[in-house]
């Protein structure tokens, strides 16, 4: 019988704010593997030791106060660990370990591409600027070849590339991680690398599927102005064992949220 690992991506959205809400994921899934986004804490002070509590004993960090940051936390020991800088910057927004899993090794890169601010126009807003300068880094990297051993690809990559990936194609298609610069670059990334879209694996075009739900709304639910703003890609190799996957709506409505869900996968090693 194969053995199956099971991998959450989650925003957290300041882990520290939001450890009961991350517990209770745990509690509820037992992943194997939780990689959180925008954690928004130094490394020192990452709450790892709650963690360890729980089982996680294994935890890659590239945190910064206040802003940004990547986690990664595994019941599985780490073959290897690293971390690379974008844009010149050190602003925390990428991990990546090697599980130790003897011959069926699985390298996880977690991500945290910049949101982009509210202009689409990189002449006007910097923040525009720095996520396009970003994502062609990230295409030199990942998107020019597929990956030399069996990878997954996971985080927040804040850009919703398809039509049914938002809540209105035609409303938000100025609108920042929908603009077609940011959706035509992104699967450019994802073809060149030959990724494979796990999540629409599951949830196949045309249905919709959502990650984040904005803050503003006064009754998310009932709105339902969704974004997919949260990834799932694999390497080739690794794309047909993947069994299941679910984006935990539910927990848009637990106590204190984040505006983005976790997204659970399920595969065979």
């Amino acid at each position: 019988m194969s053995r199956t690992l099971t991998l959450v991506t989650w925003n957290i959205n300041s882990v520290r704010l939001r450890l009961p809400i991350v517990e209770q994921l745990i509690a509820e899934r037992a992943p194997d593997v939780v990689c959180l986004q925008e954690t928004k804490c130094p490394d020192g002070n990452f709450p790892s030791a709650a963690f360890k509590k729980l089982g996680y004993e294994h935890i890659a960090l590239n945190g910064q106060k206040g802003y940004h940051g990547v986690a990664t936390l595994s019941r599985i020991p780490f073959a290897a660990t690293e971390m690379r800088a974008f844009c010149g910057k050190e602003d925390s927004r990428h991990v990546a370990v090697r599980l130790a899993l003897g011959s069926d090794e699985v390298r996880i890169h977690n991500f945290y591409v910049p949101a982009g601010g509210d202009e689409p126009d990189p002449a006007i807003n910097d923040k525009f600027a720095h996520k396009l300068s970003f994502l062609a880094e990230l295409e030199q990297w990942i998107g020019s070849g597929p990956a030399a051993e069996p990878t997954i690809v996971v985080g927040d990559l804040n850009i919703a590339p398809l039509p049914d990936d938002v809540w209105s194609h035609k409303k938000l298609i100025d609108v920042v991680s929908h603009t077609p610069i940011e959706t035509e670059t992104l699967e450019r990334i994802r073809l060149g690398g030959q990724w494979h879209d796990v999540m629409r694996q599951f949830v196949p075009v045309p249905e919709k599927l959502y990650t984040w739900w904005s803050y503003r709304a006064a009754d998310w639910s009932a709105a339902d102005k969704g974004r997919r703003l949260d990834h799932v890609w694999a390497s080739p190799g690794l794309a047909d064992r993947f069994r299941s996957m679910t984006a935990l709506r539910d927990a848009r409505g637990w106590d204190r949220p984040s505006d983005h869900v976790p997204v659970v996968v399920t595969l065979d090693l």
